[in-house]
């Protein structure tokens, strides 16, 4: 290349000498010149947009893939879900749920996922997570947290990070089962101390809804002390109690045994409700990237149409000199 540029400037002075008329040879010396200028910067634009295009593309199929794959996950664990919501109903329907009774040591229990792109999922378990515990905030009284997941743990370490008792995450690494689940709440049980456990969790609506919901866990004590106030926990006493056990055993078996339910439905509705927000982010990234790709294209034709008018002008004008 060395070599070919040394004889081209060497005809592009040697010229002159020889050539009868000099305009000529200032134009013919002047077009070679220009040309690889003006067509190196429009095979950069173009390069570019290409590139861009190709770009887009690779995205969009990551989209779509992931998209089915959130489908797929969603059909096998919403039946799951919706099977498990009658394990917490009869506990309802005895104990109640009371979340606005007043209690002085309070653990809000954070569940969240552990991966992103799936909209404002993590963050609605944050913001209700924070909210209730400012609202049972007070001089006397004492608010932890316990979160579920990696993605409340990045939220919450950053302005609450003294308030977390517990953190457990990869909680979807193997199929959910009660099995685990309730092994998870009984770690949760030894390691914290309570009167009120609020589950806080996204229940699922459909693929495209969801309703942030909290769940309220009361201790032994603070369920006696409520049934014996005649409280909304009164008609506890109109159940006998069979066997050997006494009140306090079985109020003790009794909220476990309700934490560990309200805690395996909650896990499964928050699971289904991540992967339907995910199937829908993605299919919202699909089509975004669709229509961006449409605008690269049309630029795409623009640049190269202007290139290839350009370069016909530049032909048809430098014929015309030479005629002339």
């Amino acid at each position: 290349m060395a070599m070919a540029a040394l004889r081209r400037e060497g005809r592009r002075f040697a010229t002159p000498l020889i050539s009868p008329n000099p305009a000529n040879v200032f134009r013919s010396s002047l077009i070679p010149s220009e040309e690889p200028v003006l067509s190196g910067v429009r095979c950069i634009s173009t390069q570019v947009v290409r590139n861009r295009m190709k770009s887009v593309k690779n995205i969009q199929k990551i989209t779509k893939a992931m998209k089915m794959v959130a489908a797929s996950k969603l059909r096998a664990i919403q039946t799951r879900a919706e099977n498990s919501r009658g394990l917490w109903q009869p506990f309802t329907a005895l104990l109640g749920d009371t979340p606005s009774i007043d209690v002085k040591k309070n653990v809000i229990v954070t569940i969240s996922a552990d991966k992103g792109l799936c909209g404002g999922i993590n963050s609605t378990s944050v913001k209700i997570s924070r909210a209730m515990h400012k609202l049972n905030s007070g001089p006397d009284k004492e608010n932890k947290y316990v979160v579920l997941g990696e993605k409340a743990k990045a939220q919450l370490v950053r302005d609450s990070k003294k308030d977390i008792e517990l953190v457990m995450t990869e909680l979807q690494k193997n199929p959910l089962n009660y099995t685990q689940v309730s092994v998870m709440a009984d770690d949760i049980l030894k390691n914290v101390e309570f009167d009120a456990l609020r589950i806080v969790y996204n229940k699922f609506q459909s693929v495209v809804s969801f309703l942030p919901t909290v769940s309220t866990v009361l201790s032994p004590e603070v369920v006696e002390r409520e049934a014996e106030s005649g409280g909304k926990l009164g008609d506890l006493d109109l159940y006998e109690i069979e066997g050997a056990e006494t009140k306090a055993e079985v109020l003790q078996n009794l909220t476990e045994f309700q934490f560990s339910c309200i805690m395996y439905n909650a896990v499964l509705e928050n699971a289904t409700s991540e992967q339907g927000a995910r199937m829908s982010a993605m299919d919202s990234s699909s089509r975004n990237a669709g229509d961006m790709l449409d605008r690269l294209t049309l630029t795409y034709n623009r640049t190269r149409q202007a290139s290839i008018t350009t370069e016909l002008i530049e032909i048809i004008s430098g014929a015309s000199a030479l005629e002339g």
